[in-house]
């Protein structure tokens, strides 16, 4: 699956030149946890999220620093940032400028990459400049969920052996040497030698999540790494 198959869209935004009132309320009607901030040429610019809300002034939430704190431990330029962000009402003050976005065809992995790597929970699709749609961690959650019978296409047992056996081979904890595998109506066993529980418990977890699988049965045999020879 890409971004495109589980992508929110159309996609609510705001204004550089909204107020952060007015995006707090637009958050709670939708009940959204960001929204992207779009300028009048249409180009994305900026997000804001309920984390850039959480610290301000007008909550009483805002950060207080003692000054010999303040100067030891932050530059003056980043505490004049933070007091921005802070105290501003407009969006364009308070919206993280550092996008990480991704096109229509990024794949469902790609995304999850981008939201580990970058610590975020969602991510803009931007498509030649536009934005069409954004991919949160739910919504990888609701992908996950979703019905996969579509998938369960009956798939030949000599080639399902083949894909599982190709598989495999591309994978640097199985030892295929010391594996076979065989299937029946679907049906998979798995026969041989492993070193350790975990590339037992692997090979099982390999052959359950190939398509037209229907069932595994697990016939390893766990030894020692002399034992086997």
């Amino acid at each position: 699956m890409k971004a495109r198959d589980v992508m929110v869209s159309p996609v609510i935004t705001t204004k550089p030149t909204a107020s952060v009132r007015e995006v707090a309320q637009t958050l709670l009607a939708h009940h959204i946890s960001a929204v992207p901030v779009i300028d009048d040429a249409g180009k994305l610019v900026g997000i804001v999220s309920e984390g850039d809300l959480m610290r301000r002034a007008d909550l009483g939430t805002a950060r207080h620093r003692s000054w010999w704190l303040a100067t030891l431990f932050a530059e003056e330029e980043a505490l004049a940032a933070e007091y921005v962000k802070q105290h501003s009402r407009k969006v364009a003050d308070v919206m993280t400028k550092r996008l990480v976005t991704a096109t229509p065809d990024a794949t469902l992995g790609e995304i999850a990459g981008l939201l580990e790597r970058h610590s975020i929970k969602r991510v803009p699709i931007v498509d030649k400049g536009e934005l069409v749609g954004i991919v949160s961690r739910a919504n990888l959650i609701q992908a996950l969920a979703g019905d996969r019978k579509a998938l369960d296409v009956p798939v030949p047992d000599a080639a399902l052996r083949d894909k599982i056996m190709a598989h495999l081979k591309t994978q640097p904890w199985a030892h295929t040497s010391l594996l076979n595998v065989t299937v029946n109506d679907g049906i998979v066993d798995i026969w041989g030698i492993t070193r350790s529980e975990a590339e037992k418990k692997a090979l099982r977890v390999a052959a359950e999540t190939m398509p037209g699988v229907r069932a595994v049965n697990d016939n390893v045999v766990m030894q020692t790494w002399q034992g086997a020879y």
